[in-house]
């Protein structure tokens, strides 16, 4: 469902941190390309009501994992030989999954109380692994998110939460869900810099980065999936740091520059895809079940991605008891130990 109610004009504002044109990248992207490979975890509300997406109406009761073990989620990726993860803190459904009082759909109003994201923040340290945050911007629960203004105070509140150090250094922000409204409602330049003056190395990304967007068809052209970036192709979601599309792979000539308001950006791409086909994010009770990706395409995305300056995500969704799926584990091992990037040992300070 995508809004077509007109809204009032924005004001143009000017905010002191902001992307700036460049024909290479800047220090915060180089660090974010030697970080090559992560781990994507979703996990959630829609975990335990077998399903990849809710409109926020799902009893807050039916979230109760018996444990949420992030310790071993952050081990396997470590042994994996990543470099990140990225964890969900709301998806477009609305629950947190952090400490938060901004709202009663959250852990802290559930069975489990447990702060997820602290968990794996927490894992992250003791792995040397860095941390990544995805947050969706579409919201199917707040009732403020109908008022552009207030929905954005509100997103700011979670996100100097998410950002102000509790959690100690998050590297990505994963931006979903920009699709349900026009772009400009979203003030990404004000939330962009929000982010950066509590972590001014985090690499903000947003979903559906390039093209025009299209309200009459509700979102972006297929004309601009990944695999039809041309360079200068024109950016519809800023500011950002690095291109996103998931789950579409880049071509092997990748173009790394874009193109907003007559100026020119440089962005790297991140690869986001599923362990199991069928566009398999949250883990459910027929997931198992599903055919795992190839890993032999995965190693070949993985080299086409370093060879081209890229990254690469795989989502691997903890089950109901707070544990990784032993299939996904195995077929990523076998990913790592093809690509010679698998770790023994304990791990070390984080290099990334």
């Amino acid at each position: 469902m995508f809004f077509r109610k007109k809204r009032p004009p924005y004001p143009t504002r000017t905010y002191p941190i902001m992307q700036q044109p460049a024909l290479e990248p800047n220090a915060g992207q180089l660090a974010q390309m030697q970080r090559k490979f992560g781990m994507f975890l979703h996990f959630g509300i829609n975990t335990f009501n077998n399903t990849e997406w809710s409109d926020g109406k799902l009893p807050i009761e039916s979230y109760r994992p018996t444990a949420i073990d992030a310790d071993s989620w952050v081990r396997t990726a470590y042994e994996a030989g990543m470099n990140y993860v990225v964890i969900i803190t709301k998806h477009h459904d609305g629950f947190c999954l952090w400490d938060t009082h901004t709202t009663t759909y959250s852990v802290n109003y559930s069975p489990n109380k447990t702060d997820v994201v602290r968990a794996v923040s927490e894992a992250c340290k003791k792995y040397g692994i860095k941390l990544g945050l995805y947050y969706s911007l579409w919201d199917r629960h707040e009732p403020c998110y109908q008022n552009d203004e207030a929905y954005v105070q509100y997103m700011e509140k979670h996100l100097t939460e998410l950002m102000d150090g509790r959690y100690g250094e998050v590297v990505e922000l994963w931006l979903d869900g920009g699709w349900d409204k026009p772009c400009r409602a979203w003030q990404l330049d004000r939330l962009y810099n929000h982010v950066k003056q509590m972590q001014s190395m985090c690499q903000i990304g947003v979903n559906h980065t390039v093209g025009k967007y299209s309200e009459k068809k509700g979102g972006p052209q297929k004309r601009y999936e990944p695999k039809n970036y041309r360079d200068r192709d024109p950016l519809r979601m800023f500011p950002s740091d690095f291109r996103l599309w998931d789950p579409h792979m880049c071509r092997e000539d990748d173009p790394k520059i874009y193109t907003f308001s007559g100026k020119e950006y440089y962005l790297p791409f991140e690869q986001t895809i599923c362990s199991r086909k069928d566009f398999s994010w949250f883990y459910s009770d027929t997931y198992a079940a599903k055919p795992l990706m190839d890993a032999q395409e995965i190693i070949r995305n993985y080299r086409i991605l370093e060879k081209t300056n890229n990254m690469m995500v795989i989502n691997l969704p903890p089950d109901k008891n707070g544990k990784l799926v032993e299939g996904d584990v195995d077929n990523l091992m076998r990913v790592a130990g093809a690509l010679g990037i698998r770790r023994n040992g304990s791990p070390s300070a984080a290099r990334f």
